[in-house]
């Protein structure tokens, strides 16, 4: 086995650590996950925002641990009320009048695609037979869609409380005007525009307050979380001029707040499958974000949180090809990936010559010291910049702490965007109410 990586010895303890998978389309791939039954909260990350492996390997996961373990929430990185919308699908209930269809924005690609639809489609089928109590629902822990939440909150307290929905409009007032451009927000409260934190805040305080004084009402467990979207939205949009970690780490915790909030409506027994890139899942603790950039993550939340409860598993690649954008907000293109650098915790893997593998780094604690080193390692988001990669998608982690176990697949494929996949070159706007 020759190793691109320069350190044989290390690929070579890998190689002999791992196990080796089936295809995510084969329904042996999925065996080697039950050891992460018991846990409440199963965290399933990717390398990049456009890999068809990913998104398969992480569908095949999902529906093991809904059919069979008992898992009734998955939650994504992606906004609540888009995700309420295929939250509605897959529970069988009809969308309310003037609802805007999901994932109209930029980047599409991450969520309209055919994993996803079918994914859908099986969560939906395997719910019909089901009482509301019993079944499994989509969820978006995201902050970014402000607009859909302030709609939400106003929608259904104008069904329920029409007193408090005319309170709420008073106290969301001050966000009206910048509701579809709220980086605009972001700046004018920079430049001593008052700000709405006060009245937002108390606004989903009190709506998380009749959420738990109320029970499980699907609709007000909704409403309690766009208020809350609300309520860090605009904290997000006021700092994230200021520059340095506090942006990033106001959304991290509203994404592990949400996840909270979903996971006490379920109860003591409610278990969670999260999927969110590496970066979201994997420690910050055993990264440059947490150890330079004083960044925090979904996955070092979860820990502090959960404790044994919480696993946190990472997805990688060596190359192949990969659906992104060359710019923010630019059409998604397919891209190919370059081999990873010999120096990279990715150099590693891929010298084991192994296709695919699962590494259990909780039962190979003799491996953990081997991985817990400054190992350069490969993040690509919605965008990808294969000229500048180094500095644009690699820093160093220590894989060995940032992870509880870590799936490989050397060759990957893009993710097919929806618009690419149908014979007539688009989903409806209905979608997934069309399928």
């Amino acid at each position: 086995m020759k190793s691109r990586a320069g350190d044989p010895g290390l690929a070579r303890t890998m190689a002999e650590s791992c196990e080796r998978l089936a295809s995510p389309q084969d329904d042996a791939f999925s065996d080697p996950f039950d050891r992460w039954a018991r846990h409440r909260v199963l965290m399933l990350g990717e390398a990049s925002h456009g890999t068809s492996e990913f998104y398969a390997a992480r569908a095949a996961i999902t529906r093991r641990m809904i059919e069979r373990h008992g898992t009734r929430i998955v939650a994504v990185e992606a906004d609540w009320p888009d995700a309420a919308v295929l939250n509605r699908f897959v529970r069988g209930m009809s969308l309310p009048d003037g609802t805007a269809p999901a994932f109209q924005r930029f980047p599409r690609w991450m969520w309209r695609n055919p994993q996803i639809s079918s994914l859908l489609a099986w969560m939906r089928n395997w719910n019909s037979t089901r009482p509301a109590e019993d079944q499994a629902g989509f969820y978006g822990l995201d902050l970014y869609n402000l607009h859909a939440s302030l709609r939400a909150v106003l929608d259904y307290l104008d069904r329920t409380d029409p007193d408090a929905a005319r309170l709420a409009r008073q106290r969301y007032g001050c966000l009206e005007p910048w509701a579809d451009s709220p980086e605009v927000y972001g700046r004018a409260a920079g430049s001593g525009y008052r700000d709405c934190e006060r009245a937002v805040v108390q606004q989903c305080r009190d709506l998380l307050a009749k959420r738990f004084e109320d029970g499980q009402s699907h609709d007000l467990l909704d409403a309690a979380a766009n208020a809350q979207l609300v309520a860090s939205a605009e904290r997000y949009y006021r700092v994230m001029y200021r520059g340095g970690p506090e942006s990033w780490n106001l959304r991290d915790t509203h994404m592990a707040d949400t996840l909270d909030l979903l996971l006490r409506a379920g109860g003591p027994d409610a278990k969670a499958v999260v999927w969110a890139h590496n970066s979201h899942i994997g420690d910050a603790r055993a990264t440059e974000m947490g150890s330079l950039r004083r960044e925090h993550n979904l996955g070092q939340l979860a820990r502090e949180r959960w404790g044994e409860q919480a696993a946190l598993i990472g997805f990688g690649t060596d190359h192949g090809t990969v659906t992104a954008a060359d710019d923010w907000d630019s059409p998604g293109r397919v891209m190919t990936v370059r081999p990873s650098r010999p120096d990279s915790f990715e150099g590693h893997c891929h010298a084991t010559g192994i296709d695919r593998f699962l590494l259990d780094l909780r039962d190979r604690p003799d491996l953990v010291p081997r991985l817990s080193q400054d190992l350069l390692q490969r993040f690509i988001g919605v965008i990808y910049r294969p000229d500048s990669e180094r500095y644009s998608h690699y820093m160093q982690a220590d894989p060995g702490r940032q992870y509880d176990a870590w799936v490989w697949f050397d060759e990957t494929t893009a993710l097919v965007a929806a618009e690419d996949a149908g014979n007539d070159g688009a989903l409806p706007d209905t979608w997934p109410f069309g399928l």
